[in-house]
């Protein structure tokens, strides 16, 4: 599938900021399941772009504006084409039990532990039993604990923020995209099932329902022994597909904001996002 991207945020501030230093985390990545076909980063006032890579391998792009500046666009431009998922992790389910040998993985082992907006404390471990009671394989426990977070959870907008910690959302059991996705990887690391937070875009084609596109979406990935990390999405309780691009991946929010920044000046200000996501062929 080849779906195109434009995501653009708007700050409007009330009086002149000035020494604004951005990072942007805007473009798609190239993995075995989709391939970044052209990227364009735009930003108002102009300034000269550079960028990295971090730790989980995301593609951070950066910038500085010095002199005193009213309003900041960021304008991203993306061409991805995404393909099908053909691992089927229920084909072969991999016992509980094997969760042992991820704790001496360095591939697993940030996303066991706890981090800024996800904790393991023992409410979060003792729902995480009920939740899985009877399933005694991996991708069965996981895809019960999106189930019950889908059926029990209430798709609230505006209710939380992107900092709303999940013991917030676990106590109201509403939220969005991102706090479903919080709550989940509580849940797996508390039964020692690695899980990652990823942030990325999800596409609404015509005949769709799903909650969370034509916005920044937010799923998760939880490592399964012998098969690799497979992507889950609590919001729409379904396996991710190729309708899913992903921008990049951390241990929950706070490693993978799409725009994150700080300035000298008012803290009076608007910011206004908008997301388009759209099949091109």
């Amino acid at each position: 599938m080849k779906l195109q991207v434009t995501h653009r945020t708007r700050y409007i501030y009330v009086s002149p900021v000035r020494e604004s230093f951005n990072e942007v985390r805007l473009r798609p990545v190239t993995n075995e399941h989709q391939v970044c076909d052209s990227f364009l980063l735009k930003v108002l006032p102009a300034a000269k772009l550079s960028h990295y890579t971090d730790f989980h391998a995301n593609i951070i792009h950066f910038f500085e504006l010095q002199s005193p500046h009213s309003t900041l666009l960021v304008e991203s431009s993306a061409k991805v084409t995404t393909k099908p998922v053909l691992t089927n992790p229920a084909s072969a389910p991999v016992p509980l039990s094997a969760l042992a040998e991820c704790e001496r993985n360095e591939r697993c082992f940030d996303f066991l532990q706890e981090s800024t907006y996800v904790e393991k404390t023992p409410e979060a471990w003792r729902l995480a039993l009920d939740v899985t009671a009877g399933r005694d394989d991996v991708w069965g426990a996981a895809c019960a604990i999106m189930a019950h977070i889908h059926s029990q959870f209430a798709y609230t907008p505006n209710l939380t923020s992107v900092h709303t910690h999940m013991r917030d959302v676990l106590a109201d059991a509403r939220g969005v995209c991102q706090d479903f996705a919080h709550v989940m990887i509580g849940l797996c690391r508390a039964l020692h099932i690695p899980a990652l937070y990823v942030s990325g875009y999800l596409y609404n084609g015509p005949l769709d329902k799903l909650l969370g596109s034509q916005a920044s979406h937010a799923w998760c990935e939880v490592f399964v022994p012998g098969v690799g990390w497979c992507g889950l999405d609590p919001t729409n309780n379904q396996p991710t597909d190729e309708r899913y691009i992903k921008l990049g991946i951390g241990r929950d929010y706070a490693d993978v904001p799409p725009v994150r920044g700080h300035y000298k000046g008012t803290t009076d200000r608007q910011m206004e996002v908008e997301v388009l996501v759209e099949a091109i062929e």
